[in-house]
């Protein structure tokens, strides 16, 4: 079991934010978030995590002890170092609207990304490729709907327009009350200059 949560916390954290989340999220706002294109997502992501594990399993039968928990902090290291490096996408024109060739996108995104490299770790670490898979697969698919959710904007302001929600404007986010003595209860309605 701590082979599919750790491979489902880590996936999910190395995956947001990352080049595949970016692109269903570009595609949800380019295309509109619809059930065809999270399914197109989920797929993919149900391909790659299930490679990845079989990769896993592979590899676990030629690795040393040692060299299993040696290689899930290769793992880490090396997906620390590919969310650290910036990358620069633009969003795709997706004149088709295929959803063999949005799966297969997607895909591509995902092969040899930080997340995929994470559970093909966990799964040669722990000798548990099946549940490092599933965890590694409802992780990215949870990652992966939320940039559906968001489609393509800018995170909690998006999802701020779609609920209904609304943060107060600027001018009124001064400190006040008992915990800040100095700050007039007027400054909550005087804007800042």
């Amino acid at each position: 079991m701590p082979a599919f949560f750790f491979a489902l916390l880590a996936t999910f954290l190395a995956a947001t934010g990352g080049r595949d989340q970016r692109l269903v999220s570009a595609l949800a706002a380019r295309l509109g978030a619809s059930g065809p294109l999270l399914a197109a997502g989920w797929i993919a992501c149900a391909a790659s995590s299930a490679v990845a594990a079989f990769a896993g399993a592979g590899l676990a039968q030629m690795m040393p002890p040692e060299g299993k928990a040696m290689f899930v902090a290769l793992a880490l290291l090396l997906g620390a170092a590919e969310l650290a490096w910036p990358v620069r996408l633009r969003d795709p024109a997706e004149p088709t609207r295929s959803f063999a060739a949005i799966t297969l996108v997607i895909a591509s995104r995902q092969v040899g990304d930080a997340a995929r490299f994470l559970i093909v770790a966990f799964a040669a670490a722990a000798g548990a490729p099946g549940l490092a898979g599933a965890g590694g697969l409802l992780g990215g698919g949870a990652a992966l709907t939320l940039g559906w959710a968001l489609g393509g904007q800018n995170g909690a302001p998006a999802l701020a327009r779609r609920s209904g929600f609304r943060l107060p404007p600027r001018c009124c986010w001064r400190p006040s009350g008992p915990a800040f003595p100095h700050a007039e209860s007027s400054d909550l309605l005087r804007p800042e200059l």
